[in-house]
């Protein structure tokens, strides 16, 4: 075990990084702002839910550093501010995807057939 308070520093910043991806939607703004700056209003609408929520949960991915954003006018505009991010949610994405894939292969495979009936 390490005892350099950087090594400590740098595994409470990983941590924060990951609390803040367990949620669905924050993935899915995350995943929504990777073809480039949008407004809160189109995210809302490109995940589904409402803007309030939408802007809740961007309060939290730019806490933790993860997206900017900046106002034109009465628009607030979003972007990732590390881009890299991505990245790691394909890592996973593609785990979830193999993960998702074996269940349905197991689910498919019929079940070895019981002992014949004998008639009476």
């Amino acid at each position: 075990m390490t005892s350099d308070p950087m090594d400590a520093e740098r595994f409470r910043l990983h941590a924060e990084i990951c609390r803040v991806l367990t949620d669905p939607k924050r993935l899915m703004l995350l995943d929504a702002l990777r073809s480039g700056e949008r407004s809160v209003g189109d995210l809302a609408a490109a995940i589904g839910c409402s803007l309030p929520n939408a802007s809740q949960h961007l309060a939290v991915l730019r806490g933790a550093g993860l997206v900017d954003a900046r106002r034109t006018g009465t628009v607030v505009l979003y972007r990732l501010s590390e881009p890299e991010i991505l990245q790691a949610c394909d890592v996973v994405g593609r785990i979830v995807r193999r993960r998702i894939d074996a269940q349905a292969a197991r689910r498919e495979t019929p079940a070895a057939p019981g002992p014949i009936p004998i008639a009476r």
